[in-house]
């Protein structure tokens, strides 16, 4: 594989091309050329070429990719095979949803705890995943070392539960706290999601002028 540097752009597209990938082994796919799969991503298939060259030599000119072969390459890139754990912070509405229905095990996660403060959700199992008191946080992480924190907490105590992580030498945290947190002077990644954002995009696109 090749160390040069990689654009976030391409990073946050490497999903998209797993997704299809997963979608077209589905549907019995067997190979596929840059041009279609373009076009099924609403990309160039010169994009494409260029996108997966940051990567290595992949497909052969004049047969294309082989999808099933394609899909396992994309998903070791995104490092699903690594074996990444993760705990949830706030097992509120939103981590509940989470827990309940986000699949971490399909993109190479396992959750293997949740805290909160509520004393009545403590001791209680969500899909498996035991609820912890946040008390035991730290405790819990020594003995458990994880990689990402998910973090559903409400807003006012995002950074005080985000640096506990930080503190805790957590890998990544995945932030759904609607605060934009960054630790520069730290090693931790954060993702900050932030679901209004995606539908003011299209907000902005329906509201243009034809």
């Amino acid at each position: 594989m090749k160390t040069q540097k990689i654009s976030s752009a391409v990073i946050r597209r490497l999903p998209r091309y797993y997704r299809n990938l997963v979608d077209l082994s589905k549907e019995g796919v067997e190979r596929i050329s840059s041009r279609a799969l373009g076009e099924s991503m609403n990309l160039t298939a010169s994009q494409i070429r260029q996108d997966l060259s940051c990567f290595g030599e992949f497909g052969q000119q004049g047969y294309g990719y082989n999808v099933e072969s394609l899909r396992k390459e994309i998903a070791d890139i995104l490092g699903m095979s690594r074996g990444h754990t993760a705990v949830l912070l706030g097992a509120g509405k939103l981590g509940r949803a989470l827990m309940e229905n986000f699949q971490f095990n399909q993109i190479g996660f396992k959750l293997t705890a949740a805290f909160d403060i509520n004393p009545e959700l403590i001791g209680q199992q969500i899909s498996g995943v035991t609820i912890y008191s946040v008390d035991e946080l730290e405790q819990y992480l020594a003995g458990n070392p994880t990689s990402v924190g998910v973090l559903t907490v409400p807003r006012d105590t995002a950074l005080s539960m985000a640096q506990r992580l930080v503190d805790s030498r957590v890998k990544g945290i995945w932030n759904f706290t609607n605060s934009e947190l960054n630790f520069k002077d730290s090693s931790v990644i954060v993702e900050n999601v932030h679901f209004a954002d995606s539908l003011l995009t299209l907000s902005y696109l329906i509201s243009e002028e034809p």
